[in-house]
């Protein structure tokens, strides 16, 4: 059974949707982050002051190896799993990738006041997401399908996703072939 996994910037909901998905159809949520934290034994924010972006990719990209080889789980990914291709095309392997889209706004009002997200941790936030963003996006865009969560709530979110798996037969463990963008 192919792994769901969801792929997009911070605070666009990945992992509480995740959750939800994972408790709806029975199935292992993993978390990467979550994952990388326990094997570094520290928090990614205090990782990345300590050793730098370019070190937490390694561990991040160790993670995805280990968790993409999963069958059948919900996963939800850091927003820069992205960065490395070898990454998306380890989670494409075995899995059913889900973008979850927020624009620059609702980000920013998600993310308010959270201090352990490091690349956003600047005077500058709203800039410094932008520019992500705008790097990012194509990288997204690998995806099988796009959801927008704007002005959604996470219950919303997991249904749409749950109805496209449906659709597709995703859900019974059948895997209809490449699935395509979905946008709603």
């Amino acid at each position: 059974m192919k792994n769901i996994v969801l792929l997009g910037f911070m605070g666009s909901g990945k992992s509480c949707v995740g959750q939800l998905l994972a408790e709806r159809l029975g199935r292992n949520f993993i978390d990467i982050d979550a994952q990388v934290e326990q094997a570094i034994g520290m928090s990614i924010a205090d990782y990345f002051a300590q050793f730098g972006e370019a070190a937490f990719r390694e561990r991040e990209s160790a993670a995805v190896e280990v968790v993409a080889a999963q069958s059948g789980a919900v996963i939800s990914t850091g927003g820069g799993v992205v960065l490395r291709q070898q990454n998306i095309d380890r989670l494409k392997t075995n899995g059913i990738l889900f973008c979850l889209s927020a624009c620059e706004t609702t980000i920013v009002e998600r993310t308010a006041g959270d201090r352990l997200r490091p690349l956003l941790n600047r005077p500058d936030r709203l800039q410094e997401i932008r520019r992500l963003l705008a790097e990012r996006q194509p990288l997204y865009r690998q995806a099988d399908h796009w959801i927008e969560t704007d002005g959604r709530t996470a219950v919303e979110v997991a249904a749409a996703i749950l109805r496209i798996l449906d659709g597709e037969a995703y859900v019974h463990g059948n895997d209809p072939g490449q699935s395509g963008q979905s946008q709603l």
